[in-house]
């Protein structure tokens, strides 16, 4: 498992969000969603940005290039 596989399950669970719930933030099904967690697919670029923003992260975060997990200040609209 890559380490963004694990960021995203984290991530997802320190939330408190199921796996519908997390797919639904990003446009997609629950069922493509677990197979970007399990990695049997490869998270979308755009749907990536999309969980970093909700959760409040950066990508390197998601990624695993970092482990400073507040690294990423969202932009004010």
């Amino acid at each position: 498992m890559n380490n963004y596989q694990i960021r995203l399950k984290d991530l997802r669970e320190d939330h408190d969000l199921t796996q519908a719930q997390a797919a639904k933030i990003i446009g997609t099904s629950q069922q493509h969603y677990g197979k970007y967690e399990s990695g049997k697919i490869v998270i979308p670029f755009d749907r990536a940005i999309a969980l970093a923003d909700y959760y409040g992260v950066s990508l390197d975060y998601i990624a695993g290039r970092t482990n400073e997990i507040n690294s990423f200040k969202k932009p004010q609209k």
